[in-house]
């Protein structure tokens, strides 16, 4: 079967970014970014989500409405292929969102526009910060080309990053990025004990810390400390300004070898 990216395509097309990218702000990358994966390899939409201090995934940048109306659906059912994508840090797909039964609620929120949609984690330090997502106008079996694609991407994305954000101290992404970072650790153990003393998955427990901090106008992160008694401070003492592309265990800019399709 004929592979849906053509390599070739996907090569020429990271080089041009690679060209361009460190002469752009960060928000510009990413923009740049989805315009690329949109328009390449014709996906209907494409977005870059990040993690914000309520524990929302929103979107930096996006394609077009439909990937907006994506990030609402999302947010509002608590579930999805991004959320899961970036709760367990790993390549996340439905062939069509509103047939899948692991996420009843989410198609009833979204347009007939959106059916297929695979979501690939952002990583910084080892860790998730955000989503890169793209979507189709119809049901999709996606293969290992499509998943290599955005994993080169996200790659990309993630080395980016580094390098911009170590210029820009200070600006709303580098603060939003520095605090997923630094507060991972609590995050991750707060899902953890919410797991093991309610017996929820990994999605459900940290729906369950997002609505705790949107309903008390807190951050997800504060929620966490409370909910394991205690104090916590940063998780780590990396900053992302700190951090080099050798440092994000990258597998190169053409994608991992091998991808299975989840």
């Amino acid at each position: 079967m004929t592979a849906h990216i053509d390599e070739e395509a996907l090569r020429s097309s990271l080089q041009r970014l690679c060209e361009a990218a460190f002469d752009a702000d960060v928000v510009g990358v990413m923009k740049r970014t989805v315009d690329a994966v949109h328009g390449v390899f014709g996906y209907g939409g494409a977005g870059i989500m990040f993690i914000t201090e309520s524990g929302d995934l929103a979107y930096v940048a996006a394609s077009d409405e439909g990937g907006r109306q994506l990030e609402q659906a999302q947010a509002g059912a608590g579930q999805g292929p991004c959320y899961e994508s970036y709760v367990y840090a790993r390549e996340v797909v439905s062939n069509d969102v509103h047939a899948d039964s692991r996420w009843p609620d989410l198609g009833n929120r979204l347009s007939r526009q959106v059916r297929a949609v695979a979501g690939t984690p952002i990583l910084l330090g080892g860790s998730p910060v955000g989503t890169l997502n793209v979507y189709r106008d119809k049901p999709v079996e996606w293969d290992k080309s499509d998943i290599n694609a955005l994993a080169a991407y996200s790659g990309l994305i993630a080395e980016v990053l580094v390098t911009t954000l170590r210029a820009q101290e200070r600006s709303i992404v580098a603060d939003q990025l520095q605090y997923a970072l630094d507060y991972r650790v609590v995050i991750e153990r707060a899902v953890g004990y919410l797991m093991g003393t309610q017996r929820l998955d990994a999605v459900t427990a940290f729906d369950v810390l997002r609505r705790r901090a949107r309903d008390s106008r807190r951050r997800v992160a504060d929620v966490a400390t409370e909910i394991l008694g205690g104090t916590t401070g940063p998780a780590s003492n990396d900053r992302v300004g700190d951090l080099r592309p050798s440092d994000l265990g990258l597998a190169g800019l053409t994608g991992p070898e091998t991808s299975s399709v989840v």
